[in-house]
């Protein structure tokens, strides 16, 4: 049956974020600390929003760039967040989550062959979402000993005249890095220079601690033009099943990702969508709940790994994820990740899912309750102590 598969499918490699997940399964007593998902819902008043226009009949189609007045609250939500103005008929679509937003994009724009930079360690389907395309993803590793922020002078010698854009992700997963405006302000140097794309990944952008500071590289002097910001309802508001996301850029861009998206998914669920508005215009009191629990978690559990043996963890100012070396274990990303499976039954990530950048660390997500953090890491410390 292989000759009926593609060369270009049979090119996608499944991730090991998921392949750790499904090889936990076999375990009952597993302590999950996998999938990048809230363990909270959506608040009450977005789901009564998207019950409501079920209950209402508002579950027919859409149009394909999404209901006009979500886009509008996306518009006065982008100007409010990032200073940023968009046209709402023209600038901005929304798409079935990010991830297809992102997609999309990258379908719009690339050429058999063309490049696209990507920072590792990066979310690994980046990677794979380039070569559905057609493309060809250009690591550049970003290194511990600068915050993960990437060396300007990588990314330059990266460039080809292949190259068609580079993707960026702040704050980061899996690093939980936060971009510095420095870093940014160089990028978008190279972008002009280069005339290159920026695709944004911004879907981190509210989960922030110890007063740090997000800049979108859209807001940056020059770049408006030639930036795709990518943003989701999934983590700011913990809807992740509600598949919602948008893309703000360029309005030639938008149109022909909208044009792709009426062939693909045709809009996003509408009662979805009434949610999101519900979403933009409610109160943000459920969001700064989520955010002061993260924060809670990732201090409990920099805590739990300051006292462990052969890990090192340097506290994240951004997302929920602890990106933790284990390099001085002198086991591989997928070897420690696997032997702790298997003889005390926690699920971590190795790093080398986010890439080669990424070995040498395990990711740890803390979207989950304190009480399995603190099962997982006394768990963790007897295996190091074991070891």
């Amino acid at each position: 049956m292989m000759r009926y598969i593609s060369d270009n499918t049979q090119s996608i490699i499944g991730s090991k974020i998921r392949e750790m997940f499904n090889m936990a399964l076999k375990y009952e007593d597993a302590v999950s600390f996998t999938i990048g998902e809230p363990d909270f819902t959506a608040s009450k008043e977005v789901a009564l929003a998207g019950c409501k226009a079920i209950m209402e009949g508002k579950s027919k189609y859409s149009e394909n760039a999404g209901l006009i007045q979500l886009r509008k609250a996306i518009s006065e939500y982008l100007y409010e967040e990032i200073h940023m103005e968009y046209d709402a008929a023209s600038e901005i679509t929304v798409t079935t989550g990010a991830m297809c937003g992102i997609y999309q994009a990258l379908k719009v724009i690339l050429n058999p062959g063309d490049e696209v930079i990507v920072i590792e360690p990066c979310w690994t389907n980046y990677v794979s979402q380039i070569t559905m395309c057609g493309g060809k993803a250009v690591s550049v590793v970003a290194l511990e000993e600068n915050n993960f922020n990437p060396e300007i002078n990588k990314i330059r010698e990266a460039i080809s005249f292949k190259t068609k854009a580079i993707i960026i992700n702040s704050p980061s997963n899996p690093t939980g890095t936060v971009l510095s405006e420095a870093t940014l302000l160089e990028i978008s140097k190279i972008a002009i220079e280069k005339d290159l794309l920026i695709i944004s990944d911004e879907v981190y952008k509210h989960i922030l601690f110890d007063g740090t500071k997000f800049t979108s590289i859209s807001s940056l002097p020059g770049m408006k033009e030639r930036v795709l910001v990518v943003d989701s309802f999934s983590k700011t508001f913990a809807m992740t099943g509600w598949r919602v996301g948008y893309v703000a850029g360029p309005s030639q861009i938008i149109s022909n990702i909208t044009k792709l998206q009426e062939n693909i998914t045709a809009c996003v669920a509408m009662p979805s969508q009434y949610a999101a508005i519900e979403a933009l215009k409610g109160s943000r009191l459920h969001l700064n709940m989520m955010i002061d629990s993260y924060k809670k978690r990732r201090d409990y559990l920099a805590s739990c790994l300051e006292e462990m043996p052969k890990i090192k963890y340097n506290k994240t100012t951004g997302t929920f994820y602890a990106f933790v070396s284990i390099r001085e274990t002198g086991m591989s990303s997928e070897e420690f990740a696997k032997d702790l499976l298997n003889k005390k039954h926690v699920v971590v990530v190795p790093g080398t899912a986010f890439g080669d950048g990424g070995e040498g660390y395990i990711r740890i997500s803390f979207a989950t309750s304190m009480e399995e953090i603190s099962k997982g890491m006394k768990l963790l410390k007897e295996y190091l102590k074991e070891m």
